[in-house]
């Protein structure tokens, strides 16, 4: 049996973030993104949500043995959901792939909560890698909730994965947050990080 895939629309098609093998762009049919609060931290998270006549660019990319403890830690939060049959991919082979996604019982109101930008960093970066300027503004256009705000803490980075931008790269995140007139914050002390 050939081992299953996971499809990624967030961090983890930053293959700098993860060393899954076998990295494949591809494309979730039915699904936008949006920023969701839970329980669980002051934080936001990135998920995918069902939206008939939308689709997400992302990654898919290898679960050797069909291990996947690893990445269900990494995804806390999120339930694992079958979605080999909305997945668009150039694979040659047609894998079990399976994405993450909060449950909509468990969101809350994201009133109080912030996006880490250590962590959208991370994610633009892939998108970027992957896809081109073009994809990065494709992101930013199939995500919705860009009204929460967003925790300025590059200089001190609470995202446990964050990496190093390039000065191009942070110029697309600050040019698009800028375009979203996006509210930033500033201060020293935040929540604890997302964990995907």
């Amino acid at each position: 049996m050939s081992d299953p895939y996971f499809f990624g629309y967030g961090s983890l098609v930053n293959t700098r973030s993860h060393s899954y093998p076998d990295p494949h762009p591809a494309t979730l049919n039915g699904w936008r993104r949006a920023w969701v609060a839970t329980p669980r931290s002051g934080t936001v998270l990135l998920t995918g949500v069902p939206a008939p006549d939308h689709r997400i660019d992302g990654l898919i990319a290898a679960v050797p043995n069909a291990d996947w403890a690893a990445l269900d830690a990494r995804e806390s939060g999120y339930a694992r959901l079958p979605a080999q049959h909305a997945v668009e991919h150039a694979h040659p082979a047609t894998p079990e792939i399976a994405v993450y996604a909060v449950q909509r019982e468990t969101m809350r109101p994201r009133s109080t909560q912030v996006i880490l930008l250590s962590y959208l960093d991370v994610v633009v970066q892939g998108f970027h890698d992957v896809f081109g300027e073009a994809g990065v503004q494709r992101f930013f256009e199939t995500t919705d909730g860009w009204d929460t705000p967003i925790l300025n803490d590059r200089a001190n980075p609470r995202y446990p994965r964050h990496q190093q931008l390039s000065t191009q790269q942070t110029a697309l995140v600050d040019g698009h947050l800028e375009a979203l007139s996006a509210q930033m914050e500033e201060r020293q002390e935040a929540p604890l990080p997302p964990k995907v």
